[in-house]
C-alpha cells in the first residue's frame, strides 16, 4: 500500500514518462528537412539584419527580475486572502486568528514596500537614456577660407 507521497511520486513519474513518449513520437512523425530559410533567425517576418547575438542593456534583465520578484511575491497574498476571508475560521479562534493574519499580511506588504523603495532609491527602476554624442570634425582648413567660399556662393 502506497502512502500519499508515493501516489504523488507516481503521478510525477507518469507525467515525465508521458512527456517523453509524446516528444519521441513527435520526433518520429515530423518531417526533418532543414534548409537555409528554416535555419535563419526569425525577426517578426522581416529579413534579419546583422548578427542576432548582440549585447542588450543590462537594464532589460534588471527590470525583468524586479518584475518577476514582485509578481511572485504578490501571488503569496492570494492564498492569504482566501484563508483570511473564511469568517468561520476567525470566529472559531475568537478573533485572534484574524488579527494575527492581518498583522502577518501587513508585515509582508511592508517588506515588499521596503524592497520597492530600495530598488527605487538605488535607481534600478530608472531607464538609462543614452546621451547623443555630436561628432566633431577636426578641420585643418583655416576658417578664413570657409568664409571666402561662403561669401562667393551666397545668394
Amino acid at each position: 500500500m502506497l502512502s500519499d507521497f508515493g501516489i504523488l511520486l507516481l503521478f510525477i513519474l507518469a507525467a515525465f514518462a508521458f512527456i517523453a513518449i509524446v516528444l519521441f513520437v513527435a520526433r518520429l512523425l515530423r518531417p526533418d528537412k532543414p534548409n537555409v530559410e528554416k535555419n535563419s533567425t526569425y525577426e517578426s517576418g522581416e529579413e534579419p539584419i546583422g548578427n542576432a547575438n548582440v549585447q542588450f542593456n543590462i537594464r532589460f534583465y534588471v527590470i525583468a527580475l524586479v518584475f518577476v520578484l514582485f509578481d511572485v511575491e504578490l501571488v503569496f497574498l492570494f492564498p492569504w486572502a482566501t484563508v483570511f476571508g473564511q469568517a468561520r475560521l476567525i470566529q472559531e479562534t475568537g478573533g485572534l486568528w484574524g488579527w494575527f493574519a492581518l498583522a502577518e499580511a501587513i508585515l509582508f506588504v511592508i517588506i515588499l514596500a521596503l524592497g520597492l523603495a530600495y530598488v527605487w532609491a538605488k535607481g534600478y527602476l530608472d531607464w538609462v537614456k543614452p546621451t547623443p554624442t555630436i561628432p566633431t570634425v577636426e578641420t585643418k582648413v583655416p576658417m578664413d577660407l570657409y568664409k571666402q567660399v561662403n561669401e562667393r556662393y551666397k545668394r
